[in-house]
Formats: structure tokens, C-alpha cells, sequence
């Protein structure tokens, strides 16, 4: 076991070649092992031929899983075939994702992909989707590739140099500043002449504006306790919301983040943490978290939203998929906006997964799980996903915010209370906006180093330059190993 629960990859995919290479991972033979492939049927109708097959599927518990799980029976009823739905916390999904690839065989069909955790890793034991889009036995793919977000198709859908699509954008979570609109607009023009600068949300703010902002609220109104928080646990999240900072400022985990977080790679190169952008940026986030709520430091993205749909905080960044539960708790009274920009931009990190097949499906296993993945993100599912009461995360494709309906949706009053952040995260998933982690098999390992160095640093047992000093060795330690799959 890894640090964090998670099984030895390394271990897991040697074992995975030898078990492909006598099975035959790509599933050419009818059977491995005495396994039965899907009945195929004869018929004209293309989403039918696999009527009576049963796939599984794994998915972290996200919310268009959730909504996909309430209803099923448009699937059910479009194709005959019936879906399990195994929801895990993601380490717990990872360990059964790796098992399952090593051991040649497909108990699950379809796989949330996470793009770190799942796709880096085991992106050889995953289908190229491409394949089944273009088999002209099977239903196309609605809008082709085009449809979907493109940077979103590669940060969730693509690993390495090439041109394979191993898994279509799922869900899209994206940290944007959220904040309470009604606080804003009543201490707007106080806050103009205190600080000297209009301080409406936007991507033109800066980050130490951001932090002027803060301070006024902890300084000149009882409105709320603090004016900001952050999910600073020592946990992914503080990594996370560190990021945004980090990226902001110019610095970088590794050289080329954006084609490394777009496309990915086994050797990263040199961590650049320990760079003056880099340090710089550690040194803004730990005077921020110094008048930040204090309990900050024992929040993840779960606990910093009730922080602020209680009115304990004035504003903070968190996932924009929180604004349903914003809307529920306070009708009308948030505002959502692109995160601050630092010396270099605005940056707001990306933490959407696709879903992916398992590439030890045998043929007609493999079709009848492409029927699955094709209208799980279908402009029509999301659609039905996005006004789910079970939940339903926001749209991966462009024509579904295209829609007259959602383009409505956007101004309240709103019946999709998600979509009232579509002008927010439009502009975080452009391209010189959208903020990527390293799409790299070791980035597990690495982002454990990352929160646990600012987790020391937030406590006052290191300097900022320290920590990343520290964080840069010991992530050059964990790539230098290398990869072999």
C-alpha cells in the first residue's frame, strides 16, 4: 500500500502485462479464462443489439452518477440492457480499478476515470475511444469530440503524446470565487473609498486585492465573521486551493504545465517549486490564510461550504458545483466570478474526470459499454442531469450551454441553479485560465509532498521558501524513480 491507501501500481501493471499478453488484454478471443462475452442481436436498431446484457459500472460518488443512478430507465429502456451502479470514495475506487486491469479481467465495464489517480496510471488497460465512435455498427457519437469542452477533452480524456481519446468528459468541477452578492452590493461604495479600487468580484481583481477585501470585512463589519476561507486541511484540498495562487504567480509544478496538465507524460522533468514565482506565491497564500477564518485549516471543499451558506464568511474559492447548495440555503444572495488574477493571470483549477472502458472487455462487452458511455454524456442526459433533484454536476459540451433553455438559466430566477455559474467558469476553462495539475502516474505520491510541506508551512514550522525548497526534493525524489508500466 502507497501512503494513501492506494495499491502499488508499478506492481499491479507488471502483473497486468503478463496476465494481457496470455489473455490477450485487447479482448480479441471470445473468452479468457472461460469468460462468456454479450449475446449480440440481430436487429436494425443500433442502441438494441446488446438488449439483456448487464454492465457495471464504477464511479466515484459524484453528482451526475447520482442523478444517472435515480434514473436509468431512459438507458434501460433505449437499449435493453441493465446497468450496476458501484459508487466509492476514489481511493477506494482506485484499488478496485487497478485489481480489476491487473487481473485481465472486467468486472467493471465502464470507469470514472479520475485523470490523476486512473488515466495516467492505467491509460494502457483503458479502450481508445475513437474506435467505437467511428464503428459504424454502433450509435455516433452525438456532436462528435468537437462537443465537448476542448480542454476538457484533454485534461479528462487524453494521456501522452498521442492522439487516443480514453475517456468523454463526465463531470467538470472548477474552483471560481464565490461570494455573498448582498454583502457586496450594501458595502460596495464604503468599500470603494476605504480601499481605492471598485471592489466588484472579477477576473480583473487581484489577488492582494482579494486580500484588502478580506481584511475590510474582519475589520469593518459584523455581517460576518471573516471575510474569507479557504479548504487549507492537510488534505488534496489545501493543494487545491493553493494551486490557484501557485499558478496565478507564474510558478508551476514542472515546465510546461500546460501541455503537461492538457496531454500528461511518465517523466515530468525537474519540479520548478522551488522557483522566486513559486516562492512568492507560498508567501502570499500564507499571509492570505493569516486573516483568513481560522478554521480554514481544518476545512476541505466540504466544510468550507457550510462555512459560507451560514454566513460565517463573506466570499472564498470553492468548486462551483456548491452553487445549487448556495442557492438552497440562501436564495439570491451569491455571486460568482473567475478567480483573482497574480502577477502572471487568472487561474482556476480543473478537477473534472471521464469516464473510460475497460480495456479487457471482450467485443461485445466493449460495444454494449460503449452504448452506456455514449448516452451517459449525451447533450440530452446532461440536460436531464443538470435539473435532477438527486444532484447532477453541470454540462461537459458546449451545445448543451448553447440551449435556449440553460442560456435562460443563467439569470435568476433559475430553475438550474448550478448553470447561474456559467459565465464564471467560461472563462476559467479558456485556455489561459484553466488551472491543470501535472497529469503524471506519480502524481498521487507528489501531491501528498505538496499538502503536507504547505501544511507545515500554514503551522509556522517552515518559511515559505523552506517549504517549497523541501516540497521540490522531495517530488524530484518520487519522479526520479520513475514509471514502468
Amino acid at each position: 500500500m502507497t501512503q494513501r491507501g492506494v495499491l502499488d501500481r508499478r506492481t499491479l501493471l507488471r502483473g497486468a502485462a503478463g496476465l494481457a499478453a496470455f489473455c490477450g488484454l485487447n479482448a480479441a478471443s471470445a473468452a479468457c479464462g472461460g469468460r462468456k462475452d454479450a449475446v449480440r442481436i440481430a436487429t436494425d436498431d443500433r442502441w438494441r443489439q446488446f438488449a439483456g446484457t448487464t454492465l457495471n459500472f464504477i464511479s466515484e460518488n459524484t453528482a451526475p452518477t447520482a442523478a444517472i443512478a435515480a434514473n436509468l430507465r431512459p438507458f434501460t429502456e433505449l437499449t435493453g440492457i441493465n446497468v450496476n451502479i458501484v459508487t466509492l470514495e476514489l481511493t477506494a475506487l482506485v484499488q478496485k480499478v487497478a485489481l480489476d486491469l491487473a487481473g485481465g479481467e472486467s468486472q467493471y465495464h465502464v470507469i470514472y476515470a479520475d485523470p490523476y489517480q486512473v488515466l495516467a496510471p492505467y491509460s494502457k488497460g483503458l479502450v481508445d475511444l475513437r474506435e467505437l465512435a467511428a464503428d459504424s455498427s454502433l450509435p455516433g457519437l452525438e456532436g462528435g469530440f468537437a462537443d465537448f469542452i476542448p480542454t476538457q477533452l484533454d485534461a479528462a480524456g487524453r494521456f501522452g503524446g498521442g492522439d487516443e481519446i480514453f475517456a468523454l468528459p463526465y463531470d467538470c468541477p472548477t474552483m471560481v470565487w464565490q461570494y455573498r452578492a448582498d454583502l457586496f452590493a450594501k458595502h460596495h461604495d464604503r468599500m470603494a473609498d476605504d480601499l481605492g479600487f471598485d471592489p466588484t468580484p472579477g477576473a480583473e481583481r487581484t489577488w492582494e486585492e482579494y486580500f484588502r477585501i478580506a481584511r475590510w470585512f474582519n475589520d469593518n463589519t459584523d455581517d460576518v465573521a471573516y471575510g474569507t476561507g479557504h479548504q487549507a486541511k492537510q488534505h488534496d484540498s489545501l493543494q487545491c486551493d493553493f494551486s490557484n495562487v501557485l499558478w496565478a504567480f507564474g510558478g508551476d509544478y514542472f515546465d510546461h504545465g500546460d501541455r503537461l496538465g492538457r496531454y500528461g507524460t511518465v517523466e515530468p522533468g525537474d519540479c520548478r517549486l522551488d522557483t522566486d514565482p513559486a516562492i512568492e506565491a507560498a508567501q502570499f497564500y500564507r499571509r492570505l490564510l493569516s486573516i483568513a477564518d481560522p478554521s480554514s485549516r481544518t476545512w476541505d471543499w466540504n466544510g468550507l461550504a457550510p462555512a459560507l451558506t451560514s454566513g460565517r464568511i463573506a466570499m472564498c474559492p470553492n468548486w462551483h458545483e456548491y452553487a445549487a447548495g448556495n442557492e438552497q440555503a440562501m436564495p439570491g444572495k451569491f455571486g460568482y466570478a473567475p478567480l483573482p488574477r497574480g502577477t502572471a493571470r487568472s487561474a482556476n483549477i480543473y478537477g473534472g474526470t471521464g469516464i473510460a472502458i475497460n480495456g479487457n472487455t471482450l467485443p461485445n462487452e466493449r460495444r454494449a459499454a460503449w452504448l452506456f458511455v455514449n448516452w451517459a454524456t449525451a447533450p440530452r442526459t446532461q440536460l436531464a442531469n443538470l435539473a435532477s433533484d438527486a444532484g447532477g454536476g453541470t454540462p461537459t459540451r458546449e451545445s448543451v450551454y448553447a440551449l435556449p433553455e440553460v442560456r435562460a438559466a443563467e439569470q435568476r430566477p433559475s430553475d438550474l441553479p448550478n448553470i447561474l455559474t456559467a459565465p464564471a467558469v467560461r472563462k476559467a476553462w479558456q485556455p489561459e485560465n484553466i488551472g491543470l495539475r501535472p497529469k503524471i502516474p506519480m502524481w498521487n505520491e507528489c501531491d501528498t509532498a505538496i499538502y503536507t510541506q504547505l501544511s507545515k508551512m500554514l503551522a509556522g514550522d517552515l518559511s515559505p521558501a523552506d517549504a517549497m525548497r523541501e516540497t521540490t526534493a522531495r517530488i524530484n525524489r518520487i519522479t526520479d524513480r520513475g514509471w514502468s508500466a
